[in-house]
């Protein structure tokens, strides 16, 4: 007998999932596959190369190509350290809001659209809907790569991918990318009064970190004001560092975490290369005075940026079913260049707002929910 789920339903089923980026996320993956099996509906996995983690994807109607993906990402970020005043992992729908870790980021379209599958089956699509579930989005976008080009590789070509980011139900068509580094200096210790004989790794790293500064303020200097993201201009940014042994000491060791935010029009790669290239260069200086000293940086995730398109159909169709004819770009990365850059029109919609996410007592408005579940509707009713 098939498994049918409400909305709401859905949304506490898959919010009872502590599916934290660090935790497996397959206890999630094997309810949904069993889920879309008892409506006859086949699912596939992409596991990670540890096999403890899965994406899932699914086509539902005709196995013909020009389709719509409807994606998705299953990993939430911790609660620990936050102040919840509800159990994180149980919907409380208090004050017209649902509240729970994900409700908004963003299990609450998955749930949507998940919960809507039995009217998918029963409108007769002519246009088919692909399913694309997500493993750790949250760290990187990690999970989704291996999925686009399986689904690529695999399934009828989609024509167009809907990712479903809390947007308040606002077709947002642009965003910024992200790569990130982990930075490791190698020094060599001596007393501090014969530094010229030793190399500091401290004092290494902060010229490495001084030009994230001066990117920074080439960044603002050379921004156009016309540009609609904000801040209207790529970030250069060190998160954490550690390092040193004591004050009298050249530090030995020196590690820290950077990223760039950048700009979609941006080069990524001739960005990574330029810092790469500077690290190289100042390598080769300390080596000059200990050959065992030296610098490692060590590419940690890539997010690409989604790009505005020119008469895009993905965002022609939701602003013919949301009637939302603004202008939206957000700064934060999602997966949706991941999706553009094979090719599918790609825009991103979801229920609840971005300004939720993340937080303790994180929630979703009753009343975007619902526009959320309408929009499901909708979009079922155009494609049939």
């Amino acid at each position: 007998m098939a498994d049918v789920y409400t909305p709401f339903e859905m949304l506490e089923k898959l919010i009872s999932f502590n599916t934290v980026s660090h935790r497996s996320n397959l206890p999630l993956i094997d309810f949904v596959e069993e889920y879309l099996s008892s409506h006859g509906v086949t699912a596939t996995r992409v596991y990670n190369d540890e096999g403890d983690k899965a994406n899932l994807y699914a086509h539902i109607g005709p196995m013909v190509e020009g389709g719509v993906i409807l994606s998705g990402h299953t990993d939430v970020v911790p609660v620990e350290g936050q102040d919840w005043s509800t159990d994180p992992w149980t919907v409380v729908e208090k004050d017209g809001k649902y509240f729970g870790r994900g409700t908004c980021d963003m299990k609450g379209f998955l749930a949507i659209a998940l919960a809507y599958v039995p009217h998918m089956i029963a409108a007769d699509l002519q246009t088919p809907i692909q399913l694309a579930l997500s493993y750790d989005e949250e760290v990187g976008c990690e999970g989704v790569i291996p999925m686009v080009k399986e689904l690529a590789g695999k399934m009828p070509k989609a024509a167009m991918c809907i990712v479903g980011e809390p947007s308040d139900m606002k077709a947002v068509t642009g965003h910024k990318g992200g790569i990130g580094f982990h930075t490791e200096v190698t020094g060599y210790e001596v007393h501090s009064s014969l530094a010229h004989i030793g190399v500091s790794a401290v004092m290494t790293a902060a010229t490495l970190v001084e030009w994230h500064n001066k990117k920074n303020e080439e960044a603002v200097a050379n921004h156009d004001p016309e540009n609609e993201f904000v801040p209207p201009f790529p970030t250069y940014h060190v998160g954490t560092i550690q390092g040193g042994t004591a004050g009298n000491i050249t530090a030995k060791t020196c590690t820290f975490i950077n990223d760039f935010r950048l700009l979609p029009t941006q080069d990524a790669k001739a960005e990574a290369e330029a810092y790469m290239d500077f690290a190289a260069e100042l390598d080769a200086k300390i080596k000059k005075v200990r050959p065992e000293a030296g610098i490692k940086v060590t590419p940690k995730f890539g997010v690409p940026g989604l790009r505005p398109e020119e008469n895009g159909a993905a965002e022609t169709l939701v602003r013919r079913l949301t009637g939302d004819n603004s202008i939206n770009v957000v700064s934060y990365g999602t997966e949706a260049g991941h999706f553009q850059n094979e090719n599918i029109s790609t825009v991103i919609c979801g229920p609840g707002s971005i300004d939720q996410a993340h937080q303790a007592d994180e929630y979703i408005t009753v009343d975007q929910y619902n526009l959320g579940a309408k929009f499901m509707r909708d979009l079922i009713a155009d494609l049939s």
